[in-house]
């Protein structure tokens, strides 16, 4: 049996003396779309900076290939393959959409792939290549993400962590992203983690999805079935009135594992 192309083992990351990832465990098999869903404050975005070593971790492991990766710096990780494209875009401001672009193959040395692949993210974000030369400081916020996305596909990745790409986005335009990250996948056979506040898109592009709160995994399982589940409905996808909702979460989050 081959080990997942990641895998997160009883994971406990630490803000000073407060507990922010409670044991968490998750895998994600080479070519999946995995969601980790989750209202903000669940421990999503700390739960991705562990695996991709932007913060350091107390106990449990996260692997590679069966290879334990947790302490090592970020650009390390990165080296392996792993492309963390954050919460918040962190593009280069004062740096055209090109040299950002660029700079996620700052590593690579053949410069005839890099070329090609410029061009396949062209291809995917037909806007950015519009904006070539423009300052990604003056890009709209869903220019500014596909800039990010296509920054990390830059690098060529052999897991791509998305951080909430829908953020602050219109429905339109979270719709024309998680049509990209479908592609990315189907088409390029790219493996995603994808961290989503918005659980109806996340659920519709992944092959499984992971729900956390306070810190920890309460539910998981094939995206499908969680699409259906009564449980997910009611909190993630806006099915119960809010007050239904809160008074039923406390209740049933120590029993949905």
């Amino acid at each position: 049996m081959t080990d997942p192309l990641l895998a997160v083992q009883n994971l406990e990351t630490y803000y000073g003396p407060i507990m922010a990832i409670r044991g968490v465990s998750l895998t994600v098999e080479p070519g999946e779309t995995v969601a980790v869903l989750g209202a903000n404050g669940a421990g999503k975005t700390t739960l991705m900076k562990s695996i991709s070593g932007a913060l350091d971790t107390r106990k449990g492991k996260v692997l590679l290939d069966g290879n334990e990766i947790q302490g090592r710096d970020p650009d390390w990780v990165a080296a392996l393959g792993v492309a963390h494209v954050p919460e918040g875009r962190e593009v280069f401001p004062f740096l055209s959409v090109r040299e950002n672009l660029m700079l996620g193959a700052y590593k690579r040395r053949d410069r005839s792939e890099v070329a090609r692949d410029l061009d396949e993210v062209y291809g995917y974000f037909p806007i950015l290549k519009t904006f070539e030369s423009k300052m990604a400081g003056y890009l709209s916020g869903g220019q500014q993400q596909m800039l990010a996305i296509g920054r990390g596909y830059m690098s060529r990745p052999r897991l791509m962590i998305l951080d909430e790409p829908s953020l602050g986005l219109s429905p339109k335009l979270v719709e024309e992203i998680f049509a990209i990250i479908r592609k990315l996948n189907e088409e390029e056979g790219l493996t995603i983690l994808v961290v989503e506040q918005n659980a109806n898109v996340a659920l519709q592009v992944s092959h499984r999805a992971y729900v956390m709160e306070v810190g920890g995994v309460v539910m998981d399982g094939p995206s499908k079935e969680l699409m259906e589940s009564k449980d997910i409905q009611e909190f993630y996808l806006g099915q119960k009135e809010e007050g239904a909702r809160e008074n039923r979460r406390w209740k049933k989050q120590k029993t949905w594992r």
